[in-house]
């Protein structure tokens, strides 16, 4: 089987400073992929790469089967983003929220309704579908986010350190989320800074100073480090970085 993202020696510089560093990996349909790294190794920039927001200064990479070079546009109909931020309308109602994006991602009014209904349902937030978003805690407001990217059944998912600043237990349920949506085929490309987030991935990188330093199956990368966990890895790895934070 093709991998749904393939990239080769993609780099991107600005000026002087080169943020990702001729990085090459695959990932496979249906795959949980961590891509991990401390603020400032280069994992935002590219996942924006990747997503068609950014063009690279070299390299070459395919999402999807689109060229990101010369098809960012394509790529963006056929994956979901979810930010730390989750891109949600305060001042909306969820369901609101969901059918401006539906209509974003094209949609058509049958689609919406059904892939609403559907959504709202595996929440258990039917009741909650006129709750202004602005009202929701926080753990609520990131699972409507979720549902939000993945409402048009993309063939990937990005998600940009989406469990920042919420509890542990929150980012357990959250991650549930993620496991249905593999189980159903979907590409989950996730970056964190959480290494027990790292257990939970099918396969993790490690990226330091804009290079990956370190791509396997947790298992095998506490194997390879003699680690007992992937902070230990992770620590390993990050011992020689010389960018800041």
């Amino acid at each position: 089987m093709n991998p749904i993202i393939h990239v080769e020696n993609l780099c991107k510089q600005f000026g002087a400073f080169v943020a990702v560093d001729h990085i090459s990996f695959e990932v496979r349909q249906g795959e949980i992929f961590g891509f991990l790294g401390a603020n400032g190794a280069g994992k935002t920039t590219a996942m924006r790469m990747l997503c068609g927001l950014s063009f690279p200064t070299a390299g070459t990479g395919t999402v999807a089967g689109f060229d990101i070079r010369t098809e960012a546009e394509q790529i963006k109909r056929h994956i979901g983003y979810m930010s730390q931020r989750f891109s949600l309308y305060d001042d909306l109602t969820v369901f609101e929220n969901m059918k401006l994006y539906a209509g974003i991602y094209g949609l058509s009014k049958q689609q919406t309704a059904q892939n609403i209904e559907e959504k709202l349902a595996q929440l258990d937030f039917t009741a909650e579908e006129e709750t202004l978003v602005g009202a929701l805690p926080l753990g609520w407001k990131q699972k409507v986010a979720f549902s939000v990217a993945t409402l048009h059944k993309p063939e990937i998912v990005f998600l940009d350190e989406p469990t920042g600043g919420v509890d542990p237990i929150t980012r357990r349920q959250f991650w549930e989320l993620i496991y249905e949506a593999a189980a159903n085929d979907t590409t989950v490309f996730v970056t964190t800074h959480y290494m027990d987030e790292a257990e939970y991935c099918s396969r993790v990188s490690v990226m330091v100073d804009g290079q990956i330093k370190a791509l396997d199956t947790p298992r095998n990368l506490k194997k390879q480090f003699a680690a007992t966990s992937m902070d230990e890895v992770f620590r390993t790895l990050a011992r020689g970085a010389k960018r800041a934070e």
